[in-house]
């Protein structure tokens, strides 16, 4: 490629510049169907067909948007209950496509949840199964790389966490075109940064230099978006939106809740730090109204698929108290933990004239499952050995119940080693290796509140076989018991200040 080309196009795609709308390829169908005779119609098709395959724009390859907000809880949108926070263009996709009610994030915690999104296993599988410094290895096939191969242009912004420079697991080498962001999830936790990756390189942001906050990274990340969908017009897209929102900035302590304005609450009677999380979430949700404004402008609304959802439950952190807002909806449980409320999260799936329109579903699926989802969305499938299945016959049908998989896995690592298991209409939690399970019939009892163990030893005993068999050893994360408090810091826990 020229490097004219790529001047230009990083030019556009990053500066604050718009780039300049082009013309639409394609005619106004009701201009012309009124007046036209059947020959001209015809002859118009075929216009249209020889336009479409000069640009590579073809009708079988849908764009692909993955937007995925940071410690966004199952209760923090309109759609699913919220009552304070206005999030009135979240809930326009969810009357324009469907909500689900049992969807389930990789992990309660980023980087494990992020990389059973990106290659498809679940956390007994993956290479990933903590917060840390772990990253994608040269074999780990990701979903962009997946749809490589269908000659879709692949842009990535946000929080990666898979892999820092220096290693095989960064987004340019992970099937990403283009990408913008933070490599380090403590990086990530700066709102204000003063320089961000741009593909291979460090980015300096003059606004942000010396201490300065000038530039709200938030709003870099959804320019960034736009510009994309401009420069892409022509060509099939996917875009993997790894927003930052509303993570705390958790070296700030109990003032983490960064944000340029609490507007539209400024005058809410609430706790600073919550009116901030209030506002970031409108933010947010705004920058998904202008991105969805941008599709309609192109005329790419109806052949793009948007996916929203959040990588794990609410967070106690920068300040908030996540049952100010209910954040976890009725749900027990927050981040880090393995009870509903650290795993349950949004899912909104629209795709205009494919996907059934206001449609709640209770169908149960998870992160493992979108890689393959989306790559038959594209056309494709994945050959590689994956934990995940496509329900994209789920989707298109509306299915309201039913389950993805017989049984989900999760294990998690902090303070000593934790294990679910959802199996039907039962949850089974182990909080250490050694313990004896928890287990709950979420038909019944949807907080978990009641422990039924000992009532059901069939249905344990076939879950405790399920906790043996669906993981496969790890020398990095193997299952460890808490460490006694005061004893030495052996156990496999993050850094401090690693989220």
């Amino acid at each position: 490629m020229h490097f004219g080309f790529l001047l230009i196009a990083f030019v556009a795609l990053f500066s604050g510049l718009s780039a300049k709308a082009a013309t639409p390829i394609l005619p106004d169908k009701k201009e012309v169907e009124a007046r036209e005779t059947p020959a001209e119609a015809a002859a118009r098709d075929a216009r249209i067909a020889a336009i479409r395959a000069r640009f590579n724009r073809p009708t079988d390859r849908p764009n692909v948007i993955l937007i995925v907000a940071d410690d966004l809880g199952y209760g923090d949108l309109g759609c699913y209950g919220q009552q304070k926070i206005k999030t009135p263009n979240i809930d326009r996709l969810a009357s324009e496509g469907i909500r689900y009610t049992s969807f389930y994030a990789g992990c309660t915690v980023g980087a494990p949840s992020r990389a059973s999104l990106m290659t498809g296993l679940h956390t007994g599988h993956t290479g990933i199964r903590g917060n840390g410094n772990g990253f994608l290895g040269t074999n780990d096939l990701t979903v962009a790389q997946v749809l490589k191969t269908r000659g879709y242009a692949n842009m990535a912004a946000g929080k990666w966490g898979l892999g820092l420079m220096g290693t095989p697991g960064i987004p340019t080498l992970k099937g990403f075109d283009e990408w913008i962001g933070f490599l380090d999830q403590v990086h990530a936790h700066n709102y204000y940064p003063d320089y961000v990756y741009r593909n291979d390189q460090e980015m300096p942001i003059p606004d942000n230099q010396n201490g300065r906050e000038r530039l709200y990274i938030q709003d870099y990340f959804s320019k960034a978006s736009t510009n994309f969908v401009r420069l892409n017009e022509k060509h099939p897209f996917f875009m993997y939106l790894a927003f930052t929102i509303p993570h705390a900035n958790s070296e700030k302590k109990t003032t983490g809740m960064q944000v340029p304005s609490d507007e539209p609450y400024s005058a809410e009677k609430w706790p600073q730090q919550e009116k901030n999380k209030a506002a970031m979430i409108t933010l947010l949700d705004h920058d998904i109204g202008l991105l969805m404004d941008t599709l309609k402008q192109y005329k790419l609304d109806i052949n793009t698929v948007v996916i929203f959802t959040s990588d794990n439950g609410p967070h106690k952190e920068g300040g908030v108290n996540p049952a100010f807002f209910k954040s976890s909806g009725e749900l027990r449980g927050i981040k880090r933990d393995l009870y509903e409320g650290g795993i349950r999260v949004p899912m909104i799936v629209r795709w205009k004239d494919h996907v059934p329109a206001g449609i709640t579903s209770d169908f149960v699926w998870a992160f493992w499952d979108l890689m393959p989802t989306i790559a038959e969305m594209a056309g494709t499938n994945v050959t590689a050995k994956i934990d995940g299945v496509s329900v994209l016959s789920s989707i298109t049908s509306g299915v309201k119940a039913g389950a993805s998989h017989d049984s989900f896995y999760w294990e998690f690592h902090e303070g000593g080693s934790k294990q679910a298991i959802r199996m039907g209409e039962w949850k089974a939690v182990k909080l250490t290796p050694s313990t004896a399970m928890e287990l709950y019939n979420l038909q019944l009892d949807p907080r978990e509140e009641k422990n039924v163990a000992s009532a059901n030893p069939e249905v344990v005993a076939k879950i405790e076989n399920l906790f043996k068999t669906s993981r496969t050893e790890s020398t990095e994360w193997p299952l460890k018991e808490p460490v006694p408090k005061g004893s030495p810091n052996v156990s496999n826990t993050p850094k401090p200040g690693v989220q």
